[in-house]
């Protein structure tokens, strides 16, 4: 195997594969795919997860090109290894400004593949055309044809978060990807195809999409290829190890250590309740080139139709946390009626963590994920003038693991105050206790809102290896009714068999000043008997 690790920009397969870099072999899933003699797949994964160089290995591997699959578990089956005709859409290369530029550009895109084979396709109907080429490349080559998509819903979701017209354009270019994959069901054309694969980010527009291609397999939350995309643990430790002992030496770090850290930052995602989790695979070959924990993944882009929604629905952003969704949610997905949960999931912002009494458990994946997007919602909820607050969130957490408690609540009213006053005045108390939490989130401290006991709520709960501090959030009231509700309904009595240090604390905010007005944190010995 060879001693370097696959860097950011390769997307291309061959360029994997004939350049010197470590690779994991998952072929194993691709021959499952294309072993029996008609397959279509869709997938959906989260960005910059590896659906192009997945997309790009069935290129290869219906090219015939059995070279580059020297040492990799399709090369030891009985893979016949002869060329196919190809027809792949990148929609990342179309333009879809419009539904007649996407349209136009599609049917230039099928144009041009007909003038590459020779073929004569040179009709003006887009569905005409795909329906065209597919059949005529059949007939030429007596081979049946692969359909290869790659982010087929970009040019949906580049129009959500972005107004009335765009959604508009993106409704419209949803009704010209359904007349197109449509065709691919059609009697003439279905027997002429051997293999379809469609990726994406979301699932969104499958139904209205996808309606008339019923015989397509959703594979997105199958068990058997729950770790299509992605390392698992076991990958991490046995290809990269040479990068695992050269960030150990780099750190000066154990090597044990080394990567329960790196398994904290950036394992997690689960796309099905039975799978094994895996790492996010930008963020490990992210860390091996810069030899530092940062959040590589999350900072190439957040969709802004993610955002707005939340911003829109005014959702509650605590519960992000603990949600637990039916099976039904992940099979309705229209842009009429958009559901926020799903898409979180979909883009990789929160992920399964088990399946029980009939609903899906979610939780964010990791640490790299959890801290970058409630630090953004922070960002973009309370919209502070100073952007220097940023190093004050980082600050809180260790503000409260050291004890340092007037320097705890200063920085949280520094962080208020930074608020401008259209954005916080007249906000209810929900809007502080979101705020509260968002804040000690982003500043990477281990916060549980809306905590469950025999007894009742807890507002938050957080957590340190050696301490706990219990919180009670009230507004126009004080800290002493909210310590007393602690009391009264015994929070603390879950974390009191954990041999930890338990710190009770009552804050009140004071709407008009736009502050915290009156606290306290006492210890539990304190204030039970």
């Amino acid at each position: 195997m060879k001693e370097q690790f696959l860097p950011v920009g390769i997307q291309n397969f061959e360029q994997m594969i004939e350049g010197n870099f470590l690779y994991v072999d998952k072929t194993r899933y691709i021959h499952d795919m294309v072993r029996p003699p008609q397959g279509f797949y869709f997938l959906s994964r989260p960005r910059r997860f590896g659906k192009s160089l997945t997309v790009s290995t069935f290129d290869y591997l219906f090219r015939g090109r059995k070279d580059l699959f020297e040492n990799l578990h399709i090369a030891d089956t009985s893979w016949q290894w002869k060329p196919y005709p190809i027809v792949k859409f990148d929609f990342s290369t179309i333009s879809f400004s419009t539904s007649e530029e996407l349209e136009k550009s599609l049917l230039f895109h099928l144009h041009r593949i007909g003038t590459e084979h020779g073929i004569d396709n040179s009709v003006h109907s887009l569905t005409e055309c795909f329906t065209v080429t597919i059949i005529e490349l059949y007939k030429k080559y007596q081979e049946k044809v692969v359909v290869l998509i790659d982010e087929y819903d970009k040019s949906i979701i580049d129009h959500l978060g972005r107004g009335k017209d765009h959604l508009a354009v993106a409704t419209e270019n949803r009704d010209i990807l359904k007349r197109l994959f449509g065709i691919m069901k059609g009697g003439d054309v279905s027997e002429a195809l051997r293999f379809v694969f469609i990726t994406g980010i979301s699932k969104f527009a499958r139904v209205s999409i996808f309606s008339d291609l019923n015989n397509l397999n959703d594979i997105s939350m199958h068990p058997q290829f729950g770790d299509v995309l992605g390392y698992t643990h076991e990958e991490l430790i046995t290809f990269f190890t040479p990068c695992i002992d050269r960030l150990s030496r780099e750190l000066n770090t154990e090597r044990k250590e080394l990567i329960e850290t790196i398994r904290k930052w950036y394992d997690g995602y689960k796309f099905t309740a039975r799978s094994e989790s895996v790492y996010n695979p930008f963020s490990i070959v992210r860390l091996f080139e810069a030899n530092e924990f940062e959040n590589y993944w999350f900072e190439t882009g957040t969709p802004t139709f993610l955002l707005n929604l939340i911003l829109e629905k005014q959702y509650p952003v605590t519960n992000i946390e603990n949600l637990k969704l039916p099976k039904e949610l992940f099979s309705v997905y229209e842009l009429e009626r958009l559901q926020l949960e799903p898409l979180l999931f979909q883009t990789g912002y929160i992920t399964i963590e088990k399946f029980e009494n009939e609903l899906y458990h979610m939780r964010y994946p990791n640490k790299e994920v959890r801290i970058s997007f409630l630090s953004y919602l922070l960002n973009n909820f309370s919209r502070p003038e100073n952007t220097s607050m940023a190093g004050v969130y980082k600050l809180l957490h260790i503000y409260l693991k050291e004890m340092k408690m007037d320097d705890f609540i200063e920085g949280a009213c520094s962080i208020l105050a930074s608020i401008p006053y259209p954005e916080i005045a007249g906000r209810d108390e929900a809007y502080y206790h979101s705020v509260f939490y968002l804040m000690l989130s982003a500043s990477g401290a281990m916060v549980h809102p809306e905590v469950l006991s025999s007894k009742g709520r807890m507002d938050i709960v957080i957590e340190f290896d050696d301490k706990v501090f219990i919180i009670e959030l009230k507004c126009d009231h004080s800290s002493d009714m909210a310590i007393r509700q602690i009391i009264k309904k015994k929070y603390y009595e879950k974390y009191m068999h954990t041999n930890r240090e338990i710190y009770l604390m009552g804050i009140n905010f004071d709407r008009e000043k736009r502050s915290i007005d009156d606290w306290q944190c006492k210890p539990l010995a304190e204030v039970v008997s």
